[in-house]
């Protein structure tokens, strides 16, 4: 039987928070994969070279970040990747000169 009472009146904070928190980690995990296939596709596959890829990188995590408007933490990892992908752009061609 059931129970008399008002209906919808529960609390559901905790719910909205987790899956708030399980969709802003999808897209973040989303957009990963994506950047890295394009990095990975375009500098070695399809033979662009590496800064092709990298800017494809650039230009989706940018893509991403202003149009779900992601937080600074987002941001944040982000310029930290370009940074050190930039960075290891310039030392490895350096090296296999160095190597070769």
């Amino acid at each position: 039987m059931a129970q008399s009472g008002a209906h919808g009146s529960m609390n559901i904070q905790d719910q909205q928070e987790t899956f708030h928190g399980f969709l802003a980690s999808s897209l973040w995990i989303g957009s990963l994969v994506a950047q890295w296939v394009a990095l990975l596709v375009l500098s070695f596959a399809i033979g662009d070279g590496w800064w092709m890829g990298w800017l494809a990188f650039v230009v989706l995590g940018i893509g991403v970040g202003v149009g779900f408007k992601m937080s600074g933490a987002y941001w944040a990892v982000q310029v930290a990747q370009w940074v050190l992908l930039g960075i290891g752009g310039l030392i490895v061609p350096v090296f296999a000169h160095m190597v070769g």
